[in-house]
Formats: structure tokens, C-alpha cells, sequence
């Protein structure tokens, strides 16, 4: 049986891996391998109060040993609530992950609470975890975005960095109720290896009605731009609340997987506090 060692919140910064640094492939289990991000670092200008939501991770290539030694494989969802304080540096819980490949768990709930204790420490709050079996259909559905896409508006492109000014009202279109938009062209680079990221990002917006092209311009604008998933998004919303003042918005992006995880934030206004993420995987992940 693999020996989950308890460590405290303190031990969660002595990791083993560094970020933007190659190390070989664990060959045991070890927690410590998680490494936590603080959210502060990127919402020292961000008013992270007018906004509630989930970070959703899916990871493909999840492994584990029964008693006998047979191999066990699932998909796993994970939910982190963006109140917490931190947040998984992604290379860091790739190597966590495989460092249960040659674990051995008595039953499929013994590894679920192992995922939610190792990764509830490092976020410091909650964390909800879904396995799903590979022959479960469900856990693999492709869905479509509602709404309409911005994609095949007509516009030219003159920047690749990110200016609230860009996005701009429709003064004759009046007031929008609970429309649908969304683009699959967000671009952005992770600010510790420089590899590219790519999303379809989804908004629900009440709203003053803004210049469509102006929207699309402003999410091309991310094409440079150097940030993590979580703090993409929580930028898009802040932009949009500062430049329009909804009366309630949405936004959430779907990235594409990288080492077999994929990372999607959800964000919303408070008066749609309850609202859940309307679709999940979509065909690019």
C-alpha cells in the first residue's frame, strides 16, 4: 500500500521540482513534487473580489497500481475554487501525477482522497475530484460553445499585447440581455518555459452593448502576452467589467492539453455566483 506521508503547509514550497527546469521522471509517489503559485502575484492589479468561479483541470493520463500490480487508468477532473489562495504550477503536478504510476491503492476512493489531501494542501482550500473510467462515454463528450462566434468577423490586426482602451462600446445598439460570444483564436505564451497556450474563450454578458470587432481585436492582442491560464482570464474579466460595466459576466476558457493536462478557468460576476461551467471539453482538447 503507498505510504501517503502527511507533511504541513509550510513543507508545500520544498519542492523538488524547479519551475522551468527539466528533472527525471519520478519513480515513486511523493507530494512534495507540488508546487504552489500564490493568485497575489498576479492580482496585485486585479480587483479579485468581483469575481467567483472554478479553475477545471483535466488530466489524461492518470495511472495507478491495484493490490495484485495490475495497472489501473482514468481521467480525472479537478476543481479548484478560485478563492483559493494558490494555484498548481502545471509542470510540478504533471510529475505528481506520475509519481503514482507505480503506487498501490486498495480501491479507486483511497486514491481520490490521496489527489484531494496532496492537492487541497498545496492550494491551500478546497478541491473536488471526478475520476472517469475510459469506457465511460461521458467522461469524453465533445461539446460545442453556445453563442455566436466572433472568428469570422472582418477586422485588421495592429497589436499583440493587451490594452482595456481597445475594447470599445456600440452606443447605438443599446442594452444586451445574457448574450453568447466566443473565440477560438486566444493566444497566450506561459510566462515560465515561453511555450505557446491556446484556448476558445466563452462569454455570457448583460450588458451595454459593445463593438464586436473591438472584442476580437483585444483577444488576438493576447497573442504575446506572457501570463498562466487563470490569470488570462481573471485579465479578460477585469478589462471587460472596467471598460463596460455589466450588469453580470461570464467568462471562461478552454485550453488545449499540454503533458496530458488541460487547464480551464470559469469566471463570473457575483449576481451569477451560482452559475456552472454550460459546456466542458471541446474538440481541440
Amino acid at each position: 500500500m503507498v505510504k501517503t506521508d502527511e507533511h504541513s503547509a509550510d513543507s508545500v514550497g520544498a519542492v523538488k521540482v524547479e519551475l522551468g527546469a527539466d528533472a527525471a521522471y519520478p519513480e515513486a509517489y511523493d507530494s512534495t513534487l507540488l508546487q504552489a503559485i500564490p493568485r497575489s502575484l498576479s492580482r496585485a492589479e486585479l480587483c479579485a473580489s468581483q469575481f467567483f468561479g472554478l479553475d477545471l483541470w483535466n488530466a489524461y493520463e492518470l495511472s495507478w497500481l491495484k493490490p495484485s500490480g495490475l495497472p489501473q487508468v482514468a481521467i480525472a477532473e479537478f476543481a479548484f475554487d478560485a478563492k483559493n489562495p494558490n494555484i498548481v504550477e502545471s509542470k510540478s503536478f504533471k510529475y505528481y501525477l506520475n509519481s503514482l504510476n507505480q503506487a498501490v491503492f486498495a480501491s479507486v476512493d483511497e486514491l481520490k482522497a490521496c489527489l484531494q489531501r496532496d492537492l487541497s494542501r498545496c492550494v491551500g482550500g478546497p478541491v473536488q475530484v471526478s475520476l472517469w473510467a475510459l469506457n465511460n462515454a461521458a467522461g469524453a463528450q465533445l461539446d460545442t460553445p453556445p453563442g455566436e462566434c466572433l472568428d469570422e468577423l472582418d477586422i485588421d490586426i495592429e497589436y499583440y499585447e493587451p490594452q482595456a482602451h481597445m475594447l470599445q462600446l456600440d452606443r447605438q445598439a443599446g442594452q444586451w440581455r445574457e448574450r453568447c460570444f466566443y473565440s477560438h483564436l486566444l493566444k497566450s505564451n506561459c510566462p515560465v518555459t515561453g511555450q505557446p497556450d491556446w484556448a476558445t474563450v466563452w462569454f455570457q454578458y448583460s450588458g451595454p452593448a459593445f463593438d464586436r470587432a473591438s472584442l476580437l481585436r483585444y483577444l488576438v492582442a493576447f497573442r504575446q502576452y506572457q501570463g498562466f491560464h487563470e490569470s488570462c482570464v481573471e485579465r479578460i474579466f477585469t478589462d471587460i467589467s472596467a471598460q463596460f460595466a455589466p450588469e453580470a459576466l461570464c467568462v471562461y476558457a478552454r485550453y488545449t492539453r499540454r503533458g496530458g493536462l488541460d487547464i480551464n478557468p470559469f469566471r463570473v460576476s457575483e449576481n451569477w455566483r451560482s452559475m456552472t461551467p454550460p459546456f466542458r471539453r471541446l474538440l481541440r482538447q
